[in-house]
């Protein structure tokens, strides 16, 4: 019964996701009409507008994970949660009751704070969950975010404008009260010295009584994640972390801070480098723009066929992969798997190029290269490169990184989406691939001389291949 209950409090936290995704995917079926005569706001957009319409989404994302980054410690996980929730609230309010193109395009913003969910969700999450079920939980968000597009891709299609403001609006607002049912983290409880709620907390999802062994096990486990060096099998642990070399060893790390570390640390700056490097590449093999824009896109790549379908019949192929992705990783190997996937989506990109300017086969074809491009992303670039946060930095600042790393991909979000309808307009859309080829060509050539095959090997013998001169 504990894992089911914890299955079903993570869904509530990945409810969240749902809201993400559907903003994530709003631009796509909203775009064409806002930059019409017909538009129901009081103006057209202008191109620069309908740049900023795509993409202020990903800036609002980077300020709303730096605010949840401060507060994670300081008011909590479920609090950080629910402030992530309103903001969706607030946004899908101003567009639902306001015309004006300046308010629409703060809404955006504001709906990227909550984009923080991205990091909220996992650690929340990883958090509640037992260790034999934390792993497939935390792809729950995800699977979630992938709902999400599927909604906004559907109602967008098939539904009246205000109808679809509407349905948002009240997912957003459940999104508030479901959060609102949750407890605080028993990380953040322990961390704060409240141990008795901690155990409350974790007597809560596990759905068992407080002083359960289960719940006495988990307590156990929190207090030497806080304090390493409660170790040894037959030793008391309050006895060991009585031990005055301990107590100089739990001082000596508190004291080390990331910059610190960085400064001490060649490998896991190196890792840092091309952790970042490979992020910025993937995004920049353009994935995202074929999530952010796929109405428009396949109403002008294949205009016999309904728009509404093939985005959805794309956003249903994502998530299957997704789904994959993480047991092929572990199967094929993180390196060979990066390589082969960015030269296939590469092929994939000159071969949709060409199709777009040249037109040399049906159209039902340029779907399908489509299709393949969203497999093959998603299997390397749109997976590898997170997987690596949790392979090769250490447990002392990997909560950073990831926070970092997170940062950074909305960062490179935001620039390619900024950017792509001014290339579009300067060079076409057809040569506009051919530039996403040529960044898949360079993920794949980056990651064969400088990123290290990091499968089923521990942090240390990680961090040591990446401490050689390549």
């Amino acid at each position: 019964m504990g894992v089911g209950f914890q299955i079903m409090y993570s869904a509530l936290i990945c409810y969240l996701s749902i809201s993400m995704g559907i903003f994530f995917a709003w631009p796509s079926v909203t775009v064409q009409i806002f930059k019409s005569n017909s538009t129901p706001l009081h103006r057209p957009m202008s191109d620069a507008e309908i740049s900023l319409f795509g993409s202020l989404s990903s800036i609002g994302a980077v300020v709303g994970t730096i605010i949840a980054g401060a507060l994670f410690d300081v008011i909590g996980r479920k609090a950080c949660a629910v402030l992530a929730a309103m903001s969706y609230v607030i946004s899908w309010g101003l567009i639902a009751t306001v015309t004006q193109v300046e308010v629409i395009l703060l809404a955006v913003f504001i709906a990227g704070l909550g984009s923080s969910a991205m990091l909220i969700v996992r650690l929340f999450v990883s958090e509640i969950c037992q260790e034999s079920i934390r792993g497939s939980m935390t792809t729950g968000s995800l699977l979630f975010c992938s709902l999400g597009i599927l909604l906004s891709y559907a109602l967008g299609g098939w539904t009246s404008y205000r109808t679809m403001l509407y349905t948002f609006l009240a997912i957003a607002i459940v999104g508030v009260f479901l959060t609102g049912i949750l407890r605080e983290s028993p990380t953040f409880l322990m961390k704060k010295g409240r141990v008795e709620e901690a155990a409350r907390s974790i007597a809560f999802y596990r759905h068992a009584a407080i002083d359960s062994k289960e719940v006495l096990h988990e307590m156990d486990n929190l207090r030497r994640a806080f304090n390493p060096d409660l170790i040894g099998d037959n030793t008391n642990p309050e006895e060991v972390a009585l031990k005055p070399e301990n107590e100089e060893k739990q001082q000596v790390r508190e004291k080390i801070s990331f910059w610190k570390f960085m400064r001490k640390s060649y490998p896991t700056r190196r890792a840092l480098f091309v952790t970042l490097s490979l992020v910025a590449l993937g995004t920049f093999q353009g994935f995202t723009v074929l999530q952010v824009y796929a109405k428009p896109l396949f109403d002008e790549a294949v205009p016999n066929m309904s728009s509404t379908v093939c985005s959805i019949i794309q956003a249903l192929i994502t998530l299957a992969v997704a789904l994959m992705s993480g047991t092929l990783s572990d199967l094929s190997g993180r390196r060979p798997l990066l390589i082969y996937s960015s030269i296939a989506a590469a092929v994939c990109c000159i071969a949709l190029g060409t199709q777009i300017q040249f037109h040399w086969a049906p159209h039902w074809v340029t779907a399908l290269f489509m299709y393949l491009f969203s497999v093959c992303y998603t299997f390397g670039a749109g997976t590898i490169p997170y997987v690596l946060v949790t392979d090769v930095f250490l447990p002392e600042i990997k909560s950073f990184v990831s926070t970092l790393v997170i940062e950074w991909s909305w960062a490179t979000c935001f620039i390619l989406l900024f950017m792509f309808n001014p290339l579009v307009i300067w060079f076409g859309l057809g040569p506009v691939f051919y530039i996403f080829a040529g960044l898949c060509v360079a993920t794949a050539v980056f990651t064969f001389f400088l990123l290290p095959e990091t499968k089923g090997l521990p942090v240390d013998v990680v961090q040591g291949l990446f401490s050689r001169k390549r």
